[in-house]
């Protein structure tokens, strides 16, 4: 396991490997992604933040269910 420190923001992130995947983890947000390779699973992990810090419209209703069999 290693930990990566940005600069800017001083995040911690966490890469594991998982068998034949790099798995990335921002401790701070609990998000991860992964990526056959650390570059691939750091630019993953990128663009799942983004997304997950990615405002809610509000016209965009979401008070439907989910049909995401995990939730």
């Amino acid at each position: 396991m290693s930990r990566a420190r940005e600069a800017e923001d001083s995040t911690d992130v966490t890469i594991t490997l998982d068998g034949e995947w790099y798995v990335a983890r921002d401790e701070a947000t609990g998000v991860a992604s992964q990526g056959k390779t650390r570059p691939e699973a750091l630019a993953n992990l990128a663009e799942a933040l983004e997304l997950h810090e990615r405002p809610v419209p509000a016209d965009e209703d979401v008070d439907e269910p989910s049909s995401a069999p995990w939730l």
